[in-house]
This record gives structure tokens, C-alpha cells and sequence, in this order.
């Protein structure tokens, strides 16, 4: 099982997309899945249409999973995981069925976060505790079950200048947010219709 946090794709694309390639050509069965907020779940509550990559509508449309570029999400740690759409390969990947995508609260990520600075001594950047925290949840799974799974996922920055944040949610002043359909739904009339 490979697990990469996704917000515009780039670290899951290059951990997962050789994977994939590795299941497509040579008949491996690898399960892939991308960690996503959710608070900005573009792959598991977004639609896959042409979008535009910036709020500003400058940028050439690309068909991609979005939430629509006029959506601002709630603001959460993962700043580089606040992103309305998702990599255009990664959508059409998703929508292939080669991954799947789970969306992950901040209060699992940032306790999944403190686990692995606490086994491994590492602080992670809020960014892969996304990743961790399905990663931790397949483990114990594997545990559970009795099952043997390699599990892999990539650590993409350490967490050394989102130390507030862990002080936050170590003092209980973290919190989950909510996104709502119909702020989705509000988001999305931006977004061009092309037939």
C-alpha cells in the first residue's frame, strides 16, 4: 500500500506514479491512495471538470478534480495541501480507478504527526501527516487482521516551521472543520461549463 498526501500532486506523483506504472505493465496489484484535507477534498468530494488552476482565471482550463478555483478553504495547517483542484494527471489517474483517495481530518493529522515525532524523532511538516495518519490506520489494521502489508508513504518536509501548530493542537486549541455541500456547491457555479 503506498499512501502520499495530496493537495496539488507533485510529491504523491513521484512517489506513486512509478507504482502505477509498475500495476499497469508488469501485472502488480500495489494499492495506491492519496491523503487528502478535509477540509479541501478535491479528489473525494470535488467534481472532475475543466477548471482553472488559479483564482485569478488567468491559467489555460484544465480538467482536473476541483472544488472551483473561487473556493477558499478553511485555514488549516497544510497550507501547501489547501489547493481547490488537483494535478490534472492525478485526476485522470483517480478517474481510471488506478488510486483512491481518502480525505483526513487535522486532528488525526496532527496526532498521527506527534506519534511519528515520537517513534521516529522527526517532526513532520502538516503536509505528510496526512499521508501518516491513513498509513497509522492501515498498520493497525494489518494488526488486527493478521495480514502482512509493505506499506510506504514519503515524509516531504520536516515540521520545524509549523511548531505553533503542534502547540495548538498539543493545548487542545485545534479543531476540525466542517466543510459543508452546499459551500462546495457555491464554489462551484464559477467554474466554466464546457460541452
Amino acid at each position: 500500500v503506498i499512501v502520499g498526501c495530496t493537495g496539488g500532486g507533485s510529491n504523491f506523483a513521484g512517489l506513486a506514479f512509478p507504482f502505477i506504472r509498475e500495476n499497469l505493465t508488469n501485472g502488480k496489484t500495489t494499492k495506491i491512495r492519496g491523503a487528502e484535507p478535509a477540509s479541501c477534498p478535491s479528489l473525494t468530494r470535488g467534481e472532475y471538470r475543466y477548471d482553472f488552476g488559479d483564482t485569478a482565471g488567468m491559467t489555460p482550463l484544465m480538467k482536473m478534480h476541483t472544488l472551483g478555483h473561487d473556493f477558499v478553504p478553511d485555514p488549516i495547517h497544510a497550507g501547501g495541501l489547501r489547493y481547490h483542484g488537483m494535478a490534472p494527471l492525478i485526476s485522470h489517474v483517480y478517474e481510471l480507478g488506478l488510486m483512491d483517495a481518502v480525505a483526513v481530518g487535522q486532528l488525526d493529522c496532527f496526532a498521527a504527526g506527534v506519534q511519528f515525532a515520537r517513534t521516529e524523532g522527526i517532526v513532520p511538516a502538516p503536509e505528510p501527516t496526512h499521508a501518516l495518519a491513513e498509513i497509522i490506520r492501515q498498520a493497525k489494521e494489518c494488526i488486527e487482521t493478521g495480514e502482512e502489508r509493505v506499506l510506504l508513504t514519503a515524509l516531504c518536509g520536516h515540521g520545524h516551521f509549523d511548531l505553533a501548530a503542534y502547540d495548538a493542537f498539543l493545548s487542545g486549541d485545534m479543531s476540525d472543520h466542517a466543510l459543508s455541500e452546499e459551500s462546495i456547491q457555491e464554489a462551484l457555479k464559477s467554474v466554466p461549463v464546457i460541452k
